[in-house]
């Protein structure tokens, strides 16, 4: 087939780094499970803030991630969240640019924003390359892309439904960023 528009702008369109499932399997669209953590209470700590931000605080940041994960606790509600101090949380957040160690390297403003590593690693990175806001309208919209890579976090891989939060493209422009029917169903298949 030809390139066509459309084709050409989701392919330069902000996504995540974790690689595509081809599930076209000939099922109706819906979630991907990857694996699960063992444990419903996942600690988390944040171990460094944007280089980068349009209006964001530190206090917001934490209020972000904060949020995200309280997304997902919403539907899921075996699922708790506790901050945590020590390094050996089980969920590690981390701003990086570049090479940073893990395979899986960020190219700079705009296209990669972020990507989070399947249980039982919990590594959740952002490239720190972007310039991260708490809105829909100018930078990448760090609630948005959170909660999208901690579905990865939390199991989940990529869904075919472009209603879902866990669609491998960011598309930030939404008012109201909530979990579609296809991310309820998909972490309530590994966590109910």
């Amino acid at each position: 087939g030809a390139l066509d528009e459309e084709t050409m702008a989701m392919m330069e369109a902000p996504r995540c780094s974790i690689p595509d499932v081809d599930i076209s399997d000939g099922r109706v669209k819906r979630y991907y499970p990857v694996t699960k953590w063992k444990n419903f209470t996942l600690d988390y700590k944040i171990f460094n803030y944007p280089s980068k931000v349009l209006n964001l605080t530190i206090s917001d940041v934490d209020r972000i991630i904060n949020e995200s994960l309280k997304l997902w606790s919403g539907s899921a509600k075996k699922l708790s969240f506790p901050l945590s101090a020590s390094d050996k949380a089980t969920i590690k957040v981390k701003f990086a640019k570049k090479n940073h160690g893990d395979n899986a390297p960020f190219d700079g403003p705009g296209h990669i924003l972020g990507h989070g590593s399947y249980p039982p690693i919990g590594d959740i990175h952002f490239d720190d390359d972007e310039t991260w806001s708490g809105n829909q309208e100018k930078g990448a919209n760090l609630f948005w892309v959170a909660v999208h890579e901690f579905g990865h976090v939390l199991g989940l891989g990529h869904s075919n439904d472009t209603a879902a939060l866990m669609y491998p493209y960011f598309v930030s422009n939404k008012a109201i960023i909530s979990l579609g029917s296809d991310d309820v169903a998909g972490i309530l298949h590994l966590y109910a």
